[in-house]
């Protein structure tokens, strides 16, 4: 294991803000991995566990604790009747999975195409878009439990899968670190069309019914036109993408807030099945009166897209937390919605959104 002393971290995420890792170790395997964490646990270091960077913002101080790059690779196939078991290493791209799936005729997570990141931070944040999660498809995590010492199995029902959560993300973030994830895929499955958005694209094409080539295509360009997918030439590529929760309110509170919203244009609901309705953050964000391209010095909102914070030359950490709170505070103040953050926090001191 080779530890490495304050190791730049802003070029390793896409917001492209944040100081310094005092501790950074990359880990190539599963061995130099436990390795790392263990050596972490014994002297009391906290640990953060770094992917691809697309969903965190780092503090301009950077990071006193240890930043573990994971780098494991790998994948395995195994048959099952008409299903396909999946099993990818935490460090693999999220994409070239999915590009992997729809290439073999594999249904089940067409529709999460253009999500960056890494396989491993999948099931953390349960990724999803365009009417699937991801853990439709999960079977099993395999990760290292910190407070056991061990590398254990945690089926679908023990991950706690909710809207954007999980038990690695909200009820013990800390304790397990994802080795790889196992998925389960339909063979010639039909694609998931069950989002009105791409349902409208779909038809537009009047090709008849849709391939999972299809809905992979259409997806990746819906993003796209949306600076969603990391594009090196888009200027609004320094971003989190979505950088808050689309909320989930109650029936209840739903109509105090649709009075406060106003009906003109009418406001996006996507009742759930417990009864409980999403709503759409980004049109929230534009009726509490922030536009698209509205900057705030250094940072601002994507020309593309309401949900996206961007950076632009000279931002820090601390510019884009502060537009997030002036954001959250309008929308809280005007229509009783809390927005909550969809990155991850890394450095800061106390909660810096207070």
């Amino acid at each position: 294991m080779n530890v490495e002393h304050y190791v730049p971290l802003a070029a390793r995420c896409t917001l492209g803000v944040g100081g310094p890792a005092r501790f950074f170790v990359r880990a190539q395997d599963e061995a130099t991995l436990v390795e790392a964490l263990e050596w972490a646990d014994r002297g009391g270091i906290p640990v953060r566990v770094l992917g691809s960077g697309s969903n965190v913002v780092i503090a301009d101080e950077g990071v006193d604790g240890l930043v573990v790059r994971v780098m494991l690779r790998g994948r395995k196939v195994r048959e099952d009747g008409d299903r396909v078991e999946l099993t990818v290493s935490a460090g693999e791209p999220w994409d070239d999975v999915v590009e992997t799936a729809v290439g073999r005729g594999l249904s089940g997570v067409e529709c999460l195409s253009g999500i960056p990141g890494l396989v491993g931070a999948a099931p953390i944040q349960n990724i999803g878009a365009y009417g699937q999660d991801v853990s439709q498809t999960i079977v099993r995590v395999r990760a290292y439990d910190r407070i056991a010492r061990e590398v254990v199995t945690l089926t679908r029902e023990e991950c706690g899968f909710g809207y954007r959560d999980s038990v690695f993300k909200s009820v013990a973030p800390d304790r397990w670190v994802v080795l790889d994830v196992t998925f389960r895929l339909a063979k010639n499955g039909a694609p998931t069309v069950a989002y009105a958005e791409l349902e409208r694209a779909l038809a537009e094409e009047k090709t008849g019914a849709p391939t999972l080539v299809d809905v992979r295509r259409i997806v990746l360009a819906l993003r796209a036109g949306k600076s969603m997918v990391l594009d090196p030439n888009d200027p609004n590529r320094r971003s989190c993408g979505s950088f808050f929760v689309n909320p989930v309110v109650s029936a209840e509170e739903l109509p105090r807030i649709e009075r406060r919203v106003g009906n003109v244009p009418p406001m996006p609901q996507f009742p759930q099945p417990d009864g409980q309705v999403k709503l759409s953050a980004a049109f929230l964000i534009e009726r509490a009166g922030f536009e698209k391209a509205q900057r705030r010095g250094p940072v601002g909102i994507s020309s593309r897209h309401a949900l996206a914070v961007v950076c632009h030359e000279g931002a820090h950490a601390t510019d884009v937390l502060s537009f997030a709170r002036e954001i959250r505070d309008r929308v809280r103040d005007r229509f009783g919605v809390t927005l909550v953050l969809e990155p991850v926090l890394w450095g800061f001191r106390g909660d810096p959104m207070l």
